[in-house]
């Protein structure tokens, strides 16, 4: 449990640092004043003044910010701050800044991989649909195999339990050793439903069930670097690939073709940044950057309050030739705080189940 908590505020707070420090940087090379520098929202635990900017530690550790002269639209400003406002810049300037949080995410993703493949260590590009509920393949003579399932087929459901995830198919199975179980199969956009009795295994407390079907590769590809001055060539190929993979998840969860129980909190990363922790530093390297590789792309969807959201006031700004009116902008930004905030608790709830039913 300990570990699992240090782990996951190192690398919150790494990948949250480095968020907030590409709006910084660059919002101080365009000349607009910075007021404050916060790593996590709330009550200020710790904070130093330098210059204008106070750099903070603040109560809740999930996220952070940086606040900036003008970036409130209602804000009075006097002369002098109206020269280093937010809102007073270019959409360019503003689109830069903001832009520079999620490629921060992106520059530090790459320098991390770039480091793993530069000491000789192969970067894994999983697949998305090694998750789902489909069989690969059928192993000869297996309960599989006798009970007519095949390779291309996805399980639906079992027993009349809906099954979602390759993970909830096998503990079924698992638990069932020489149990009958009702299986519907999607096969070629038809459900096929047929019996299979999973054939009991001797395990070391008690036996468990296998009906001889295997999912698709984990892995996709591998990526490696031939040597150290391909690295860097390499861990942008490796970026992509990363970036690929979260934007067809995200695709596949809108569409449900990946089910929503797959969403993971705060409780996930730290389980997972525990996990990674006591399998070494590099393990617990290599999962910050798919994190920050996964927060860059998140933090780029056009919902409002999401630097995706500023963007597209931008381009819309870009396009018409003047801001939307702040009416709108506040309506779409309320709208868009409820959706995130209904996708949090939604995660906080998976994460949630997922501790009930490891028990």
């Amino acid at each position: 449990m300990l570990t699992s908590l240090v782990s996951f505020i190192i690398v919150l707070g790494v990948l949250i640092f480095v968020h907030e420090l590409g709006h910084f940087l660059v919002a101080k090379k365009s000349g607009v004043g910075v007021l404050k520098f916060s790593l996590g929202f709330g009550p200020k635990l710790f904070g130093i003044k330098r210059g204008e900017t106070e750099y903070l530690i603040s109560a809740f550790p999930l996220g952070g910010y940086v606040k900036m002269v003008g970036d409130d639209p209602s804000e009075e400003l006097s002369e002098e701050d109206r020269a280093k406002a937010f809102n007073h810049k270019s959409v360019g300037k503003r689109t830069a800044i903001v832009f520079a949080g999620p490629f921060a995410n992106f520059l530090l993703a790459w320098l991390i991989f770039t480091i793993i493949l530069a000491i000789g260590l192969a970067i894994p590009i999983p697949r998305v649909d090694s998750a789902l509920p489909n069989i690969n393949t059928v192993l000869e003579g297996s309960p599989a195999e006798e009970a007519g399932i095949k390779g291309g087929d996805r399980v639906r459901s079992i027993d009349g339990v809906n099954v979602d995830t390759w993970d909830e198919m096998t503990k079924i199975v698992r638990k069932s050793p020489d149990k009958k179980l009702h299986f519907v199969i999607e096969r070629d956009g038809k459900m096929v439903e047929t019996d299979v009795t999973p054939k009991a295994k001797p395990d070391d407390k008690e036996p468990i069930g296998q009906i001889g079907v295997s999912s698709q590769a984990l892995v996709g590809a591998v990526l490696k670097a031939d040597n150290v001055l391909m690295s860097p060539i390499i861990g942008v190929q490796a970026v992509w690939e990363w970036c690929g993979v979260i934007v067809e998840s995200v695709k596949k969860l809108v569409t449900a073709e990946v089910s929503a129980k797959n969403i993971g909190g705060p409780v996930l990363i730290a389980q997972q940044a525990g996990a990674q922790a006591k399998e070494g530093v590099l393990p617990l390297i290599m999962f910050m950057a798919v994190i920050s590789v996964n927060l860059g792309i998140l933090n780029l969807l056009p919902i409002p309050v999401l630097d995706g959201g500023h963007l597209f006031f931008f381009m819309i700004e870009a396009l018409i030739g003047k801001p939307l009116d702040i009416k709108h902008r506040e309506i779409a930004q309320q709208i868009g705080l409820v959706l995130l905030l209904a996708l949090m608790v939604f995660a906080f709830y998976n994460d949630i189940m997922r501790l009930f039913t490891q028990r």
